[in-house]
């Protein structure tokens, strides 16, 4: 059987002759993964087959909790084999290239409030840089959109965001111990973040300023749980500013710049291109064996997919039941597409948000920096980003006059390897299936942003959860400031309340 192919990158067919430019980018990355690798694979060549085909541990899928999880492991002296179903390596996370800009297709930001990402940038000195912010903001109002100076933009928000989350550090006392308070979790975790809409009964210019936030980070407010963004906000200290700050600086050398780092470091068996089928346990190993009919066996297995992937693997035996509910259900948020647009006009720097359920397709859109394209989000199910006058249409609902030259989008949801985005939790999945969900199942393993304690859905949670799964020891309180405080690397300086970015976390 051949390998699954990657997934479809959506050219629009305007863009089509210039697919040959996407994507360069996350080419090298894989291949400088890869080459770091080589001494070790070359090595297990040489090897009785038996010792090339059986390790001491098999990692399935090399995301960042993955990719975090086998430099652990090798520290230990493991053998790993890493399995990746892409032709290159960070999940969620894709660092490339577009019209000559590396751009970010998946998870970007970081920052000194996530200190597992941000001791890993210290740990290996990669630089970081803070994008520039908008000049002008464009928020919502009952008749379309309004410009505002973005120094005054977030005034009304601030009150709001502020109000929407009254009593979130005292449902999460220890932000990265989810479930310290489980008796008032018990309170909240059943209503998603409609339901907190409606209690608050704002009036309808106040609530298109907070729908924006609420349809991206659940793909619908009916859909996302309340208790994450609350638990978001104590991570970020429990204040606007911090939450509103949170994605202000990005690795200068793009996301891909982290995983070659660890993989450099680790030099573990690296094989791209390879989804797997099935993984079956006995009571002395596991056989996992790859959709193009290789089996590798290994006394443990972590499987670092996310969640919404479980599904299309066979597992024997079954998934426990709770793994099972959350790969049906789901975690990733449905139906997001990131965008990168390139418009002639406007060229300045500007952020835009769009309110929930008014029709527009788009409900973020900014650009940060001068000079460089244009990001934009949707969790608009009938938004068919391969028809580029469609986007172009969606683009023009939320700045009338735009014009766009190009675009490139990711559809994360058809992402085969996938299957959605970031992830963002249902109501009742925290107190119902979290701790289960990081429990083993007999020699397997789980990993992933998707089941962190911490920054949950973030490029820190997977990291995080990477080393949980490892046995390494996870930040909070005391050492998680310790090392957001480190400054081995140049910490640009910005004014974190005139600028947001959101992205695929």
């Amino acid at each position: 059987m051949e390998p699954t192919p990657p997934p479809n990158r959506e050219l629009p067919r305007r863009s089509v002759l210039k697919a040959g430019v996407a994507g360069g980018l996350a080419i090298t990355g894989a291949a400088a993964a890869a080459s770091a690798t080589t001494a070790v694979a070359v090595a297990d060549e040489a090897q009785a087959p038996e010792l090339r085909r059986h390790f001491d541990v098999i990692v399935v899928g090399a995301g960042m909790a993955g990719v975090t999880a086998t430099r652990e492991l090798r520290a230990k002296g493991k053998r790993v084999l890493l399995l990746e179903a892409r032709n290159r390596v960070g999940g969620r996370t894709w660092t490339d290239t577009w019209q000559g800009h590396q751009i970010e297709r998946g998870g970007t930001w970081v920052d000194r409030l996530q200190p597992h990402v941000w001791r890993e940038l210290n740990r290996y000195r990669l630089p970081i840089m803070a994008d520039a912010g908008p000049t002008r903001a464009f928020m919502p109002t009952i008749g379309g959109f309004g410009e505002y100076d973005p120094a005054v933009a977030y005034v009304r928000q601030k009150e709001l965001f502020t109000r929407f989350f009254d009593r979130a550090t005292e449902i999460f006392p220890e932000p990265f111990k989810p479930l310290t308070r489980p008796d008032l979790v018990a309170q909240f975790d059943v209503f998603s973040l409609r339901d907190r809409l409606d209690q608050m009964a704002l009036p309808l210019e106040d609530e298109i300023l907070l729908t924006s936030w609420t349809s991206l980070y659940g793909g619908t407010s009916e859909r996302g749980s309340l208790t994450l963004i609350q638990q978001w906000w104590a991570l970020s200290g429990g204040t606007f500013e911090g939450f509103h700050g949170v994605n202000t600086y990005r690795p200068t050398l793009g996301t891909v710049s982290i995983l070659n780092a660890m993989l450099a470091e680790a030099k573990p068996v690296l094989k791209l291109n390879t989804p797997v089928k099935a993984i079956t346990q006995t009571t002395r190993e596991v056989k996992v064996t790859t959709q193009a009919g290789e089996v590798f066996t290994a006394p443990e297995v972590i499987v670092a997919v996310p969640v919404n992937v479980w599904r299309t693997i066979s597992f024997s035996p079954a998934l426990p039941a709770a793994h099972r509910e959350a790969t049906t259900t789901g975690v990733g948020v449905p139906h997001e597409k990131k965008l990168w647009i390139d418009l002639s006009t406007p060229t300045d720097r500007f952020v835009a948000e769009a309110p929930e359920g008014m029709g527009y397709p788009l409900c973020f859109m900014g650009r940060f920096n001068d000079g460089q394209p244009v990001v934009a989000f949707s969790v608009d199910s009938t938004f068919d980003t391969t028809d580029g006058a469609a986007v172009e249409r969606a683009v023009q609902k939320v700045i009338p006059g735009a014009k766009m030259r190009d675009y490139i989008a990711t559809n994360w949801h058809v992402d085969p390897f996938s299957l959605g985005a970031g992830a963002y939790r249902q109501p009742n999945q925290l107190l119902r299936l979290h701790e289960k969900l990081q429990a083993p199942h007999g020699r397997v393993k789980f990993a992933g942003a998707d089941i962190a304690n911490g920054w949950n859905g973030y490029i820190d949670g997977a990291i995080e959860d990477g080393l949980r799964v490892a046995g390494s020891p996870t930040l909070s309180g005391p050492a998680a400031a310790a090392a957001s405080a480190e400054e081995r690397i140049v910490v640009p300086k910005v004014n974190r309340a005139l600028y947001r970015g959101l992205g695929i976390r």
